[in-house]
């Protein structure tokens, strides 16, 4: 996120490599870490990698990053519309009909192969799971209550961990790996990706003391390690939490209510979604992600409930966003959503640039004057003797200017010396709203455009693209351009 908000979703070779190989030691290590983090960097990395390969537009890239992690989080749980939603609510923040098409096609293939490698077996074994009464509502209730006050504490602890980024690397894995160590003595089951202990938790072959303590020192070293800059995943843990914590309340409800209350794998499917939903803030993503799980309809209502209980309660009391931008903003940087700011990222300059233009020298013959009106352009490029652009030229303009000193007749020789004054129109010189221009590259987005002109205090840019070793001009983009654009779209 971090690359799409700064970079424009360019991401390098050597960042690839070097996730996917500190993330395969980080799993094999035993590290308390999920395997979709290093996925989801990895099929990031490669879709824009691709996308800088074909030179396509910086929309596109981000298009494509987000297509690489739908790809990521489709294949690692088998959950491809959950992997659609993860990438439009968590990583685009939008939902546009242009990205779910190219989305969706990415994720339904990632879940295709992944099937093909591994079987149709999803990530968890969840037997069938349904809500026994009415009546437990109000316990589910409490439950996103509770929940979403651990996933706050997640959150605080992550970037309390967060501060020890400044120091030396090699002393933060160590101290990581201490850290797991000392946990896993005391409760192995945290080690490691650790659906298997999430499947003893769905059949409730875990007992409530054991539940508390696996939860809790999860929580516990997953937010260290994390904080301390560890390259792994973070929604295959919150999974983990939430469900040993939804297994343990599901017990406690079985103490309280004997009668109705629902199987503890019940709860611990709930709470799965509820700490996936309030710590990412994909209240969304996380309601799908459970209903592919359990692949049961019955989920939706209380997993809507417990969820956005959960999400509403962090978001509210603790202020909480999304765990990704706040560890964004720990570290200086701003993730701006905003509508404005969304709309104009996901438009590039070649959308709506004005195509309609000529060349000149700054000064040319009556007659060359008017070839190039002829061609109809919006604007004329002036160049200078060096055959540099120098400024921008509203066609009209010098419409305006030839009509009102038209040549006499050659004719009449008493007009001769007014004639040759007329033989060369000085486009610097004539009266005209000219334009200061700045240059940017095809590539761009509205977003860079609109920062180009305010930083280089311009009016227009001239959007270029390299052809042979040159510079090839393509179109003219003016700040009122891009005003009109996001007032019709925004109407």
């Amino acid at each position: 996120m971090e690359r799409l908000a700064y970079h424009q979703g360019y991401m390098s070779v050597k960042s690839l490599f070097v996730q996917f190989l500190a993330g395969f030691l980080t799993i094999a290590s035993g590290q308390s870490s999920g395997r979709e983090g290093p996925a989801v960097h990895l099929g990031s990395a490669a879709a824009s990698i691709m996308g800088q390969y074909f030179k396509l537009p910086n929309n596109s890239i981000r298009i494509l990053i987000a297509c690489g992690c739908a790809a990521a989080i489709s294949a690692s749980f088998n959950t491809p519309i959950a992997g659609v939603i993860f990438a439009m609510e968590v990583v685009l923040m939008e939902y546009s009909l242009i990205g779910f098409t190219p989305i969706i096609i990415a994720s339904v293939t990632a879940a295709f192969a992944s099937q093909i490698i591994y079987g149709p077996e999803p990530a968890f074994f969840v037997p069938q799971l349904y809500l026994s009464s009415p009546f437990e509502i109000p316990y589910i209730i409490l439950c996103g209550l509770i929940i979403g006050c651990i996933s706050a504490i997640f959150v605080r602890l992550l970037l309390t961990s967060m501060k020890a980024l400044k120091v030396n690397i090699f002393f933060r894995i160590t101290l990581a790996g201490m850290i797991t160590a000392s946990g896993a003595y005391l409760f192995p089951e945290i080690m490691g990706i650790g659906y298997d202990t999430v499947n003893h938790t769905f059949t409730g072959q875990i007992a409530l003391g054991l539940l508390c303590g696996i939860a809790l020192t999860k929580l516990l070293v997953t937010a260290t390690t994390l904080g301390l800059g560890m390259p792994s995943g973070m929604i295959g843990p919150t999974l983990f939490i939430g469900a040993t914590t939804g297994g343990a309340l599901g017990i406690i409800a079985q103490w309280l209510m004997p009668d109705i209350a629902s199987s503890t794998g019940f709860y611990a499917m709930l709470g799965m979604g509820a700490m996936m939903g309030s710590v990412l803030q994909a209240p969304l993503a996380a309601l799908m992600a459970i209903l592919e799980l359990t692949q049961n309809p019955n989920i939706i209502l209380p997993g809507m409930l417990v969820i956005v209980v959960s999400s509403m309660f962090a978001s509210t009391v603790f202020k909480q966003k999304s765990v990704f931008i706040t560890m964004l903003e720990a570290q200086g940087l701003n993730y701006n959503s905003s509508p404005t700011v969304q709309a104009l990222r996901s438009v590039s300059v070649l959308a709506i640039m004005d195509r309609k233009f000529a060349r000149a020298q700054k000064h040319v013959e009556w007659q060359e004057a008017e070839e190039i009106l002829r061609q109809g352009p919006h604007w004329v490029i002036i160049h200078n003797d060096k055959n540099i652009p120098v400024s921008l030229l509203p066609a009209v303009d010098l419409v305006r200017y030839m009509e009102q000193n038209k040549p006499q007749d050659e004719k009449d020789a008493k007009h001769e010396a007014e004639n040759e004054k007329h033989a060369s129109i000085a486009l610097l010189e004539i009266p005209a709203h000219r334009q200061d221009f700045a240059h940017i590259y095809y590539q761009a987005t509205l977003e860079e455009a609109l920062k180009t002109l305010n930083k280089e205090a311009k009016g227009a840019l001239i959007v270029e693209r390299d052809s042979g070793g040159l510079k090839r001009t393509l179109g003219v983009l003016t700040q009122n351009d891009i005003n009109r654009y996001y007032q019709y779209t925004g109407n």
